[in-house]
C-alpha cells in the first residue's frame, strides 16, 4: 500500500512540474508573440501556420523521445554538427528574447554605458564563449 501511494505521488508531482513548465513555455511564447516576430524578420507571415505546427510537433515528439529514454548512436561528426546548429539556435533565441524585452538599451543605461553598448554586447558573446568553452573542454568528465 506504501509503494501505490508512493508512486501516486510522484506521478502527481511529475504531471504538476509537467503542467507548470509546459504553462510557462505557452505563456513565453504567447506573450512575447516569437512566432509572428520570427515571420516577420523572414517575411514569412504566409509560413506562421507551419512555424506553429514546426513548434507543437517538435516539442511533442522529443518530449516523447525524452520520456521512453531513447537514445541516438551517432557519429561523432554528426554530434558536433548538431550540437553547433544547436548552441547557434539558442544563442539566437537568447539574443531575439533579448531585443524582444529590450534588455541591452535597459541595462545600458543603468550602467551609463549607453555610448559603449557594442562593447557590452560584445562582452556578453565573449563571456558566453569562453564560459562555454571552459566548462565543456575543463569542468565536463570525460
Amino acid at each position: 500500500m506504501m509503494i501505490i501511494g508512493k508512486t501516486i505521488l510522484v506521478i502527481l508531482v511529475g504531471l504538476a512540474g509537467g503542467l507548470a513548465v509546459g504553462s510557462g513555455f505557452v505563456a513565453f511564447i504567447t506573450v512575447l508573440d516569437i512566432i509572428p516576430r520570427l515571420a516577420q524578420m523572414i517575411k514569412g507571415f504566409d509560413y506562421i501556420p507551419w512555424f506553429q505546427r514546426a513548434l507543437v510537433v517538435g516539442v511533442v515528439t522529443f518530449t516523447w523521445i525524452d520520456l521512453r529514454g531513447i537514445t541516438f548512436k551517432l557519429p561523432q561528426m554528426v554530434t558536433f554538427i548538431l550540437g553547433l546548429f544547436h548552441g547557434v539556435f539558442v544563442g539566437m533565441f537568447a539574443a531575439a528574447l533579448t531585443e524582444v524585452v529590450n534588455v541591452l538599451p535597459i541595462l545600458a543605461k543603468r550602467l551609463n554605458m549607453a555610448n559603449a553598448i557594442l562593447f557590452l554586447l560584445m562582452a556578453m558573446v565573449f563571456g558566453k564563449v569562453v564560459g562555454s568553452l571552459l566548462h565543456w573542454l575543463i569542468y565536463v568528465p570525460k
